[in-house]
């Protein structure tokens, strides 16, 4: 019997290989294994719940029985508290039709995608990052791929971006990054500012503009002396062509909650808002209702980001610390200093390496399945974030860490390392 014929899109779709991964590792776990999973960029809500406050507000709502459909581009009372409450906390100014609520961010990065990208249009962006690709293929853009270096905490630099810019119908950044934990610098930020705002000004007025989308949804997640900046702050200009990507999910740990935020200009904002309605992707009218009442609680959310955040932290540097006391002992890995969000980025450079078996690893595969078997730690490749299929780095998240478990993990690993020729 032939295979059923679906459309275009559907028969080319890439699958996620972290949900892939995923599958192997249930399996381990459904036969008895202790897996130390870190591929999750979510969160264990007995080790993260969301803040208490909020929960009772959630819950608050839906006595209420706020629980019909909410208006396409979200209740005006939430519109106003996130208005406040970025303008405090990172000096944005936007008003309520600048501001779109949906259901967490993925349906707003889909709703810009759909609103600027037409077939063919360039769209720039950084590997590794998270589901660039995909978005990418769903609007039949041109992938302008930019592999991230080390020496640049692999975040894209304007050199690089430079000589795709001409003609390009988006800039997809995050920062802090998903997959790495790295942000960008001030300057290096506002140097592709400046690559924007001169393309857009040669551009001519019947012409497609050149837009920045900005996915910002770790921001308030940094440690130590690690700032994160903004393009609209560094530059007042690109206002007109930055839309931002933000919400609850990782600030609150949330994820769950799924309310997320847009800003950027009023005209856009609006596209997105008509692609939204008709998807549905609308945020829970209780959900909206809770979080506008809790987003004015600047005490409480002080105090919440002050435990969350030195947990995260706390986490971070541990597992950090575990892979330079390995590096110092002589092992093929490394990692970078902890910098935001609930990712630590780590370097396993194992092949070549031979098991006791007499088996080769030959590729970052098998590296990535030796390490899954062997010291039952699961953490996901760069790979599976675009960049190269040889990348020999790998995002490890925390949102599922217990401290305890931690020293056990990296002893674990030291064995596994130890085993190898």
């Amino acid at each position: 019997m032939s295979a059923n014929k679906f459309s275009q899109l559907a028969q080319t779709l890439i699958g996620s290989e972290i949900v892939s991964l995923g599958a192997v590792i249930k399996e381990k776990i459904k036969q008895g294994n202790k897996i130390y999973n870190y591929t999750i960029g979510d969160f264990d809500a007995a080790v993260f719940p969301i803040p208490q406050e909020l929960e009772n507000e959630i819950v608050e709502a839906y006595k209420k029985r706020n629980t019909t459909y909410p208006p396409a581009d979200g209740i005006a009372e939430l519109r106003e508290a996130v208005s406040k409450f970025i303008g405090e906390r990172e000096g944005l100014q936007y008003a309520t039709d600048e501001i779109l609520i949906a259901a967490g961010g993925r349906p707003l990065i889909y709703a810009a995608f759909r609103a600027i990208v037409d077939k063919g249009d360039k769209v720039i962006y950084p590997v590794p990052s998270w589901n660039n690709n995909h978005y990418v293929h769903f609007t039949e853009g041109e992938h302008i791929l930019i592999e991230s270096k080390l020496e640049n905490n692999f975040m894209p630099t304007a050199e690089e971006i430079k000589p795709h810019i001409k003609g390009a119908a988006l800039l997809a950044l995050c920062s802090p990054l998903n997959p790495t934990g790295t942000t960008f610098t001030r300057k290096e930020l506002s140097a592709i500012c400046e690559l924007v705002i001169a393309e857009n000004e040669q551009r001519g007025a019947d012409e497609k503009k050149l837009y920045l989308l900005y996915d910002q949804i770790y921001w308030t997640l940094t440690f130590g002396e690690t700032e994160h900046y903004n393009p609209v702050s560094l530059h007042p200009k690109m206002k007109d062509y930055t839309i931002f990507i933000d919400g609850i999910s990782k600030a609150f740990a949330a994820t769950g909650v799924r309310v997320g935020w847009s800003m950027g200009p009023a005209d856009l904002i609006n596209k997105m808002k008509a692609i939204n309605s008709h998807v549905g992707a609308w945020a829970p009218m209780a959900e909206q209702n809770a979080v506008a009442n809790y987003l004015g609680q600047t005490q409480n959310i002080d105090s919440y980001f002050k435990t969350f955040k030195g947990a995260i932290e706390e986490r971070l540097h541990k597992i950090y610390n575990g892979f330079i006391q390995l590096k110092k002992e002589g092992f093929s890995v490394d990692a970078v200093t902890p910098q935001a969000a609930i990712y630590l980025t780590v370097q396993i450079n194992l092949v070549g390496k031979k098991t006791t078996e007499g088996k080769t690893l030959a590729t970052q595969a098998d590296v990535t399945a030796y390490i899954l078997d062997e010291a039952k730690i699961a953490i996901v490749p760069f790979y599976a974030f675009g960049a190269s299929k040889s990348s020999n780095w790998y995002r490890l998240s925390i949102g599922t860490c217990k401290t305890e478990e931690i020293n056990e993990m990296l002893k674990k690993l030291k064995i596994a390392l130890t085993m190898l020729s």
